[in-house]
């Protein structure tokens, strides 16, 4: 009546009674969350090895690239509170030795798991080599600063000329020709981007944001390890 539930788990002998109360986690209803408890212990299972990772400016194209290269392995994004219900957050109650880190390194992080048998050199050089450079989004810190000279911006046609205005950009029609009246500055490097200046880079092509998938611990076989860890991680802002 106080809506926790527990859920019996079919684990290795040693940590087959442990149950799991999943009221502390919100979303997707019971039902899902049963589900994705479910699906991570029966990888816990089939996988060797557990690596945690962040995402850097996430877009979902080359996630799925990610997917596909990885295709015989299982990854999971997001949902960091049920996948660290479902490994065990205690000692006690993590379903093999040791998972109950991973848990513990998933809190405070945007990213999730990636389940495998692969080789560990095999996994980090994938993920250090692996990048894919994006248009920056609002809110994206500057990594330099972009100026326009005055004059003619021959890349425009002449029918976008007033979105441009609209935009913030000095700009005029000079004989059909989209023109600006003076010298603009789209960023400076440090600041974080409007929606308007994510949209003038766009515009113009500049892609200065870039999606990447960081490996922040890894286990296998009972041993967690935090080597793989490639910068703190900061307070949220």
């Amino acid at each position: 009546g106080d809506g926790t539930y527990d859920l019996p788990v079919d684990m290795p002998k040693s940590k087959r009674e442990r149950k799991v109360t999943l009221s502390k986690t919100k979303g997707k209803g019971f039902k899902g969350k049963e589900k994705i408890v479910d699906e991570v212990r029966a990888c816990v299972e089939r996988y060797t090895s557990v690596y945690v990772y962040t995402a850097d400016n996430l877009r979902s194209a080359p996630l799925q690239v990610i997917r596909t290269d990885w295709a015989d392995s299982r990854l999971f994004f997001g949902r960091g509170k049920q996948l660290a219900v479902a490994l065990g957050r205690t000692p006690e109650a993590e379903v093999r030795t040791g998972l109950s880190r991973v848990a513990n390194a998933l809190v405070g992080r945007e990213g999730g798991l990636l389940f495998t048998s692969r080789p560990r050199a095999d996994v980090v050089r994938y993920f250090a080599n692996f990048a894919h450079a994006e248009f920056a989004r609002a809110g994206f810190v500057a990594t330099e600063t972009r100026t326009l000279p005055a004059g003619p911006l021959d890349t425009f046609a002449h029918s976008i000329e007033p979105y441009l205005r609209k935009l913030g950009m000095p700009t005029t029609l000079d004989c059909g020709v989209v023109t600006l009246q003076k010298g603009y500055t789209v960023c400076t490097v440090g600041e974080k981007l409007s929606a308007d200046q994510a949209k003038v880079l766009q515009l113009l092509g500049v892609k200065m944001a870039e999606f990447k998938l960081r490996l922040h611990a890894a286990w296998s076989d009972g041993v967690f390890d935090e080597a793989l860890e490639a910068e703190p991680v900061g307070p949220p802002e």
